[in-house]
């Protein structure tokens, strides 16, 4: 009887070298007693008999084995390394047995490639890196803790490599360790403990599974199936699964009754008295602000943490629309709430308006952004991401029927005349729209944030402050505001949006 000792640790070569040996030699798989180093798998550390010598010549196998056993050499069962060196030794003598899924060996050997295929997956899905300090040159420096039940680490390092090659990060296991530092990737079969860490990203991770948690579609063991509770404990989100579960019979119930929708009112709103007919548009508006919670007209819904609508009174005279939420818009739900939101709230007060009698809202209603590394870095919407969003934003305006609408950007001008060509023309200008409503055009605060010339900031931030202060003025019925004022209260023929 040969003993074999290995470190068995996921390292194919190891293996395949011992395997190579053997087979050279004609040592039958029944003579060969396979053990693992430190007493891995309950078997205790052996001094190995020297092996034969590997043998010179070309021992070849079917390719279709050396990735099976590249695979199953990461499986944590110590009796993977007898089971890989016979079916080595049987392939000498049947080159398709790989290939008989009825074989005793193969299946077993199959289900412990599933077994670390899914590990793999596992890791890819349920690892979340926290952020440390930073490195001494600047760049930021991330560590992640996951455990698996296998010997994965190193097979699925370069996933991560490829994903975060911006920024330094440290990968612990207690079965092995992997690091980048932007140039190289280090990976070793040290175990780890698991570190204190947290940061914010928790609450975006928690903000961002709450919002996608359908209780219409629960099913707790497929649930468990894909999540298993043992990633759970290393899951910010994971916190929120007792409370979702239980409350979402109820949520369900309050789903179906958002589905109950008033019947058009439109041909009897003239015989409405305002009171009315203010109440009606607050349940109209309502139940349209729910629908779009659940919004998947196109793509942009998937990478959102959720729909951002609108905000503001059912009957505001004043509509101000911008492009789309940002990222700090995206985690609270409300829109202008970040650096962009501050500058319109600036010019608001300024013009002495009341933010809180407007209403607010975008042209896109979910966050379209880049990621990189932690950060998500905003993206301008196509075309085609503006026209599906449309059937909302003309809904909202349906709704509401303001006086007044105070187009920020290109994009905000584009979603409502469903032409890119036209900013430039309107910009600093006041346009009659239908039912009797004016269209004023400027340029959106966020613009304003990333002007780095000083002159050009302060000239475009009074042109901003003008057009608002307009706005409000043609809001408060002051039509004397169509005169003009150095080309900010400028007239326009009436123009068709189609």
């Amino acid at each position: 009887m040969r003993t074999v000792t290995l470190e068995g640790r996921g390292d194919f070569e190891e293996w395949r070298l011992a395997a190579r040996a053997l087979l050279a030699a004609g040592v039958e798989p029944g003579a060969v007693d396979w053990r693992i180093r430190d007493g891995e798998g309950g078997l205790f550390a052996e001094t190995s008999p020297e092996l034969p010598a590997d043998p010179q010549g070309p021992l070849t196998v079917p390719r279709a084995f050396v990735d099976l056993a590249g695979s199953v050499i990461c499986h944590s069962d110590p009796r993977r390394f007898g089971l890989l060196y016979r079916l080595l030794w049987r392939l000498q003598e049947n080159r398709t047995l790989i290939s008989n899924a009825g074989d005793a060996d193969v299946a077993v050997t199959r289900l412990m490639e599933k077994s670390v295929r899914r590990d793999s997956h596992k890791m890819k899905a349920f690892l979340r890196f926290k952020e440390a300090e930073p490195a001494t040159d600047g760049r930021r420096r991330f560590v992640a803790w996951f455990e698996p039940d296998h010997f994965i680490v190193a097979r699925t390092a370069p996933f991560f490599q490829r994903r975060f090659t911006d920024m330094d990060w440290l990968i612990l296991t207690p079965k092995g360790t992997a690091a980048w530092d932007g140039k190289a990737l280090t990976v070793t079969d040290t175990a780890a403990k698991r570190p204190d860490l947290d940061d914010q990203t928790d609450d975006l991770w928690r903000t961002y599974f709450r919002n996608i948690f359908n209780p219409a579609r629960l099913k707790v063991k497929a649930m468990q199936s894909e999540m298993p509770k043992k990633y759970w404990k290393n899951l910010p989100e994971a916190e929120l699964i007792p409370e979702l579960i239980a409350s979402a019979e109820a949520r369900m119930q309050g789903m179906i009754r958002a589905e109950l929708k008033p019947a058009p009112v439109r041909h009897e709103r003239r015989r409405l008295s305002p009171a009315e007919e203010r109440a009606m548009a607050e349940g109209v508006f309502g139940a349209l602000s729910r629908e779009a919670s659940g919004c998947t007209r196109c793509p942009l819904h998937a990478h959102a943490t959720q729909t951002v609508f609108g905000e503001g009174p059912a009957d505001a005279r004043l509509l101000i629309l911008g492009e789309q939420p940002g990222d700090t818009e995206d985690l609270a739900g409300r829109p202008f709430v970040g650096p962009a939101g501050k500058v319109l709230d600036a010019a608001l007060e300024k013009a002495g308006l009341d933010r809180r009698q407007a209403y607010l809202t975008n042209a896109v209603k979910h966050f379209k952004y880049e990621p990189r590394g932690k950060r998500r870095i905003h993206q301008r919407p196509n075309s085609g991401e503006i026209a599906h969003c449309r059937w909302w934003l003309e809904r909202e305006v349906e709704a509401i029927r303001p006086k007044v609408i105070l187009a920020m950007g290109a994009t905000a001008v584009e979603a409502l005349t469903g032409r890119a060509d036209v900013f430039s023309a309107l910009k600093g200008r006041q346009v009659p729209l239908g039912d009797e409503a004016v269209l004023v055009v400027t340029v959106h605060p966020s613009y304003l944030l990333r002007l780095p010339d000083p002159e050009a900031r302060a000239r475009e931030q009074a042109g901003f402050e003008a057009m608002v202060a307009l706005a409000g003025r043609l809001s408060a019925g002051e039509r004397d505001a169509l005169s003009p004022t150095g080309g900010a209260g400028q007239s326009a023929e009436p123009w068709q949006d189609r």
